[in-house]
C-alpha cells in the first residue's frame, strides 16, 4: 500500500499546478471582462458628455474620483505595508521554545516564502477598499475646495455657516479615515509581531518585545490623538444633531454634552502623551490607566451625565430651559427653508357670498378653476389622442399656461411619448425596437378650466365611447382637434420626441448607407387614418457609432452584438442614450437634487423639458432636519429622486437651477436661478462654465418657468410648524398646523394645485399660483389657505401668502370634511347612484380650495368610467361646489354655481331648468318664468361668444363683431329681465345676471 502511495505522490503536484493554472486563468478572464466593461462604460460616457458640450464635467469628475482613489488608497496601503514591514524587520531572532511558538512555526514556514507577495497583496487590497470609500467623498472634497461664506454665523459657536456646510464634513472624513488607517495598521502590525514572536501571550512576563512595544505605543498614541481631534469636531455637530424636540443645540447639549466633549478632548490628549512616553518607560501601566480613564469618562460624561441633566434639570422646567434654543431653531429653520418672508393675513371667511353676490360675479371669480384632473384624465388622453398603441403619456399630466387669443389659459398637457410595450410581440425584434420605433410625436393639451358647451344630455350614460372626442374635455392641441388653440398660439414647432420620460434605453438613428431612406416610424398626419409615415433623425445625437471601435464599445456596454453585425449601423449612425430628461440633468450636474416632475413647454419652436434643480444640505446649523420623501409624499408623487446626500434628510433647500432638455436634440442647459445661493456658487466654481447666468433665460422660456412643487411641498411642511415664532407657544404646540391628508388617498398628503387665484382685498388680476391648505394638528377643520406666486415673469414670484383663519368661532370645514359632506349628501348620492345602475363608477377629482368673494370655496369635479373595462376612461360628469357650508352641483361648474348662488346669495329660489315653462310672465310663477327666459338668453350669449372666438381665430373680423353684438344684445335683455324681479325674492335688491361662463366656452372676454 505504501508503495502505491509513493508512486501516486508525484502526480499530485502536477494536478495542483493544473488547478492553480485554471484558477489563475479564470481570475484573469474575469478581471479582463470587468476591465473591458468598465472601459467601455467610461469611453461611451465620455462620448456622451463631449457631444452635449459637458466634456469638462466628465474630466473633473473622473480625475477627482481617480485622485481620491489613488491618494487615500495609497495612504492606506503604504501605512499598513510599512507597519507590517517594520514588525517583520524588527522581529526577535531568538524565540524561547514554548508550545505557543512551536504551534506558530508551521504558519511561519508557510508565510515566509511568500511574505513579500503577501505584504504587497494585503496592502493593495486594503488600499483598494480605502480608495473605493474615498471616491464617495467627492462632493465633500469639492465643496471643501470651492466653498465660501454664507455671510451669517451660528449662534452658539460664532462660526460662519459655510464652515458647517463646506468644511466640517471633509474634516470629519479626514479624521475618520486617519483613525481607520491606524486601527488597520495596528491590527496588521500586531498579527505580524505575534506570528514572529514579538508578542507572546502565554508567558507571564516580557510578553512584548521592545520593538513591538514601541510600534504599538506609537500607533495607539496616534489613534487616541486622532480621537481627540474627533472629539473637537464632534462639538460642532451639536448644532446639526437631531433631538427629541428640535434639531440643533439644546440645553442638555450646551450644558452637558459640550463640556463633556471638551473634557474628553483633554483626557484623550493626556492619554496619547502617556502612550508616547511608553516608548521609553516600557511599562503599560500608565497608558492602560489613561485608556481606561478615557473609556470610563466617555460613558459617564458622554452618556450618563447628559441623561442626569436632562432628567433633573431640564424636564422640571423644560419650556424655560429650552426657550433660547427653540428660538434659535425657529430662526435658522425659517432661513434655511426660505420661509422668513411669508405674508400672513388674518382672514375671517364669510359664509354668505358678499352682498348677495350675483352669479355673474361668482362665475368670473371661478372661471379659471381647473376641472380637468391631471391624474384622472390620462386614460382619456391615451384613448382619444395617442394615435397608435405604441404611444403613451405620463401617469400624471402636467399643468402649464399659454397665451391663447390674448388670454392667459391654464392647460393640462401630456407629451405623446413612445411606449414600446404597445408594439405587437411579433414585431418586437432588435431592429424594430432600436432603429424603427425610436421616438414619440407631439403634445396633447386640453383647457384645464373648460368643458364642451353642451354635454349634459350624455350625463345619464357614463359608459365611455372610444369614438367620442368629448370626455368632458376641450382640446387645445391634439389629433383631429377642431379648437387647436395651442397650435395657433405657438405656431409651427418640432414635434418629434426623442428624449422623454418613457423613451427607450437606446436608439440608433440615421439613414441607412445603402438606400439613404427614412426608416423611423412617425405618427401619421391626421391621427389614425392613413398609412404609416417615416422620418429620420438629423440632429447631432449623443454619440457617433459608425466606427468599428465605437460599435465594439457600445456592443460591450449593452451586451448586444448587433451593434457590430447589423447593417442598420453604419458610418452615419448615431446612438441616443441616457434619454430621460431627469437623468440627463443629473449626469451633467451630479451635485443637484432634481425635481420629481419634469414638465414640457413649447419654447422657440421646440418642445423643451423644464426641470427644477435644488441645492440641499443636512448641515445647516440649528435648522430642522426632516426626510425629503416624507415632506413631499402626496398622492401624486411618483419619485423624489433625491441623490445628493447619503440619506434623504435635509435641513436646507434652494431652487438654485432651472434646467431645460430639448426633446428633439437632447441639448441640456442649466440656468442659475437663485444666484445668491452659496452652495450654487461653490458648485459653479467647481464646474466652471456649466451653469449659465440667469440673464440668458429667454423671454419665451421665462413665461413657462414656474414655482416648483417639490420646493413648495417642503416649505409648506415646515411652515405648518414654524409659522409659530414664539418659543413658548412652539414648545406647547399652540396653533400647530399640518398638511391635510388626501381624502381619497389615505396615508398621503393632499397635493398642491396650480390655480389662478385672486386674493381677498386684492383688486389686481388673478395670479397663477401653487395653492394648498392647512388644518390644525390632528384636526379636520380648516386652519389657513396658503399660496405662492408661480409666475416667473412677475415681480412677486415666490411670494408666499397665507390666509389665516381665526381659532375661535365657528370652524370652517377642511378638505376631509367637505369630501365627506359631498359623499353623504342625499341628493348628490342619488345623483351618482345612476352610475352604479349603468355599470359605471364615480371617481372624484381634485378637491380644490380657492378664495372667492371674501370666503373660501371648494370645487370638485366628478368623473365616471365603466368599471372593469380596459377601453373605458373617466369622463367629467358633474361638478360639486361648497361655500359656507352650502353645496351646489351640476353637470358644469356654471350650473353648480347657479345652484349655490340660489341657495346662499340672498334667498332666491333655484332657477328652473331651461324649457320648463318658458314664455313671459306666467301666472303664479313670475320669478321662475323670468329665470327660464334669462337662462335661455344667457345660453344664446354663450353660443354667440363662442362663435365670435372662432371667427376671430379665422381672421373674419366682420363676423366676429356681428357675433359680439348678438351676445351683448342677449345679455342686455337678460339684465332687463333681472331688474323686473321682486326685490324680496332676489335677496333685497336687483342683481346683475351672469354673463357667459368662461368655463363653458373658449373665452368670456
Amino acid at each position: 500500500m505504501s508503495e502505491v502511495f509513493d508512486e501516486e505522490r508525484p502526480m499530485q503536484p502536477r494536478s495542483s499546478r493544473r488547478s492553480r493554472a485554471l484558477i489563475v486563468t479564470a481570475v484573469v478572464m474575469v478581471l479582463l471582462f470587468l476591465g473591458l466593461s468598465t472601459f467601455a462604460r467610461l469611453y461611451t460616457d465620455r462620448l456622451w458628455f463631449k457631444s452635449g458640450g459637458y466634456g469638462e464635467v466628465f474630466s473633473i469628475m473622473f480625475w477627482t474620483r481617480t485622485g481620491l482613489f489613488l491618494v487615500f488608497g495609497a495612504l492606506m496601503g503604504i501605512v499598513v505595508g510599512v507597519n507590517m514591514y517594520l514588525a517583520f524587520r524588527f522581529r526577535p531572532f531568538f524565540r524561547p521554545s514554548s508550545p505557543e511558538q512551536n504551534g506558530l512555526d508551521r504558519y511561519r514556514d508557510a508565510v515566509t516564502p511568500i511574505r513579500t507577495w503577501l505584504l504587497v497583496g494585503i496592502s493593495v487590497v486594503l488600499g483598494a477598499f480605502a480608495g473605493s470609500s474615498a471616491i464617495g467623498q467627492w462632493r465633500s472634497y469639492l465643496l471643501w475646495r470651492h466653498g465660501g461664506s454664507f455671510g451669517e454665523k451660528d449662534r452658539w459657536f460664532g462660526k460662519d455657516i459655510g464652515f458647517y456646510v463646506f468644511e466640517l464634513p471633509w474634516l470629519h472624513y479626514l479624521v475618520d479615515f486617519t483613525m481607520a488607517v491606524l486601527v488597520v495598521a495596528l491590527i496588521a502590525a500586531a498579527v505580524v509581531h505575534y506570528l514572529y514572536g514579538g508578542i507572546r501571550l502565554q508567558t507571564s512576563r516580557d510578553r512584548l518585545s521592545g520593538a513591538a512595544q514601541v510600534q504599538l505605543s506609537v500607533l495607539l498614541g496616534l489613534f487616541v490623538l486622532a480621537k481627540a481631534a474627533d472629539y473637537w469636531l464632534d462639538r460642532f455637530d451639536l448644532v446639526t444633531r437631531s433631538g427629541p424636540r428640535i434639531t440643533g443645540m439644546n440645553y442638555t447639549g450646551h450644558n452637558a454634552v459640550l463640556p463633556a466633549k471638551n473634557i474628553l478632548l483633554g483626557i484623550a490628549i493626556i492619554c496619547a502623551v502617556l502612550f508616547f512616553i511608553n516608548i521609553w518607560r516600557r511599562t503599560w501601566l500608565l497608558p492602560s490607566v489613561g485608556l481606561a480613564l478615557l473609556a470610563v469618562s466617555a460613558i459617564l460624561l458622554g452618556l450618563i451625565w447628559p441623561g442626569i441633566v436632562q432628567q433633573f434639570q431640564v424636564k422640571p422646567s423644560e419650556a424655560d430651559k429650552e426657550a433660547p434654543y427653540i428660538e434659535a431653531n425657529i430662526k435658522a429653520t425659517r432661513a434655511a427653508y426660505d420661509i422668513n418672508d411669508v405674508e400672513v393675513e388674518e382672514f375671517s371667511p364669510s359664509t354668505v357670498l358678499s352682498g348677495g353676490a350675483p352669479l355673474k360675479t361668482v362665475d368670473e371669480k371661478t372661471a379659471s378653476i381647473p376641472l380637468v384632473d391631471p391624474q384622472l384624465v390620462r386614460a382619456a388622453f391615451e384613448q382619444n389622442q395617442q394615435g397608435r398603441a405604441y404611444y403613451s403619456v405620463a401617469d400624471v399630466l402636467d399643468v402649464d399656461r399659454y397665451e391663447i387669443a390674448g388670454n392667459d389659459r391654464a392647460l393640462v398637457l401630456g407629451v405623446r411619448e413612445l411606449d414600446q410595450n404597445g408594439i405587437p410581440s411579433s414585431d418586437r425584434n432588435w431592429s424594430n425596437l432600436h432603429t424603427v420605433y425610436t421616438h414619440g410625436n407631439g403634445v396633447i393639451a386640453a383647457y384645464a378650466n373648460q368643458r364642451p358647451e353642451d354635454n349634459s344630455a350624455q350625463i345619464a350614460n357614463a359608459e365611455s365611447d372610444s369614438s367620442s372626442q368629448d370626455a368632458g374635455i376641450v382640446w387645445a392641441q391634439g389629433l383631429g382637434s377642431d379648437q387647436d388653440g395651442l397650435a395657433r398660439s405657438v405656431g409651427e414647432f418640432e414635434d418629434r420626441i426623442y428624449y422623454g420620460e418613457e423613451s427607450p434605453e437606446y436608439s440608433i438613428v440615421g439613414k441607412t448607407s445603402e438606400s439613404a431612406r427614412d426608416v423611423e416610424l412617425n405618427l401619421p398626419t391626421g391621427g389614425d387614418a392613413g398609412d404609416d409615415t417615416t422620418t429620420t433623425y438629423d440632429g447631432s445625437g449623443d454619440a457617433a457609432v459608425g466606427s468599428l471601435f465605437n460599435q465594439l464599445m457600445f456592443a460591450v456596454k449593452y451586451g448586444e452584438p448587433n451593434f457590430v453585425l447589423s447593417g442598420r449601423v453604419n458610418d452615419d449612425s448615431r446612438v441616443l442614450f441616457n434619454r430621460n430628461p431627469r437623468d440627463r440633468v443629473e449626469e451633467v450636474a451630479p451635485w443637484l437634487t432634481v425635481d420629481s416632475d419634469p414638465y414640457p413647454a413649447i419654447v422657440g419652436g421646440r418642445i423643451q423639458w423644464i426641470i427644477d434643480g435644488y441645492t440641499t444640505t443636512d448641515r445647516y446649523p440649528n435648522a430642522e432636519k426632516d426626510s425629503f420623501d416624507e415632506m413631499t409624499d402626496d398622492s401624486l408623487q411618483v419619485d423624489t429622486g433625491l441623490q445628493t446626500l447619503p440619506t434623504d434628510e435635509i435641513n436646507y433647500m434652494r431652487n438654485a437651477v432651472k434646467a431645460t432638455v430639448d426633446a428633439y436634440s437632447g441639448e441640456v442647459k442649466l440656468y442659475a436661478w437663485d444666484e445668491s445661493d452659496p452652495i450654487l456658487q461653490a458648485w459653479s466654481d467647481a464646474f466652471p462654465g456649466t451653469v449659465l447666468p440667469k440673464s440668458e433665460i429667454s423671454d419665451d422660456l421665462m413665461k413657462h418657468l414656474r414655482y416648483p412643487e417639490d420646493l413648495f411641498q417642503v416649505q409648506r411642511y415646515q411652515y405648518a410648524r414654524y409659522h409659530v415664532t414664539n418659543p413658548g407657544d412652539f414648545y406647547q404646540g399652540n396653533n400647530r398646523w399640518e398638511v391635510p391628508e388626501d381624502p381619497y388617498e389615505r396615508g398621503t398628503f393632499q397635493p398642491p394645485y396650480r390655480l389662478y387665484i385672486d386674493n381677498p382685498g386684492d383688486s389686481a388680476s388673478e395670479v397663477f399660483s401653487v395653492t394648498s391648505v392647512y388644518v390644525p394638528y390632528q384636526k379636520n377643520n380648516l386652519a389657513s389657505f396658503v399660496s405662492v406666486d408661480s409666475d416667473a415673469t412677475s415681480e412677486d414670484y415666490g411670494a408666499i401668502r397665507v390666509l389665516q383663519l381665526p381659532t375661535t368661532g365657528n370652524p370652517v370645514e377642511g378638505p376631509g370634511q367637505v369630501a365627506n359632506t359631498f359623499q353623504s349628501d342625499p341628493e348628490i348620492a342619488d345623483l351618482l347612484a345612476q352610475f352604479n345602475r349603468s355599470g359605471a363608477e364615480p371617481r372624484f377629482g381634485n378637491l380644490l380650495t380657492l378664495p372667492v368673494n371674501d370666503g373660501l370655496m371648494y370645487v370638485q369635479p366628478v368623473y365616471a368610467s365603466r368599471a372593469g373595462s380596459e377601453s373605458s376612461y373617466p369622463i367629467l360628469r358633474y361638478v360639486l361646489v361648497s361655500f359656507g357650508g352650502d353645496i351646489g352641483y351640476g353637470p358644469t361648474l356654471y350650473d353648480a354655481l347657479r345652484q349655490l348662488v340660489g341657495e346662499t346669495g340672498g334667498g332666491s329660489e333655484t332657477p328652473t331648468e331651461p324649457g320648463g315653462g318658458g314664455g313671459g310672465g306666467g301666472d303664479g310663477g313670475g320669478t321662475g318664468s323670468i329665470d327660464v327666459r334669462i337662462e335661455r338668453l344667457l345660453r344664446e350669449a354663450n353660443q354667440a361668444y363662442s362663435a365670435a372666438q372662432d371667427a376671430l381665430a379665422e381672421g373674419d373680423l366682420g363676423a366676429y363683431q356681428e357675433h359680439v353684438n348678438d351676445a351683448q344684445d342677449a345679455i342686455e335683455e337678460a339684465l332687463a329681465l333681472s331688474a323686473q324681479r321682486d326685490p324680496e325674492a332676489s335677496g333685497g335688491g336687483a342683481t346683475e345676471e351672469p354673463s357667459p361662463s368662461p368655463s363653458e366656452s373658449a373665452t368670456a372676454e
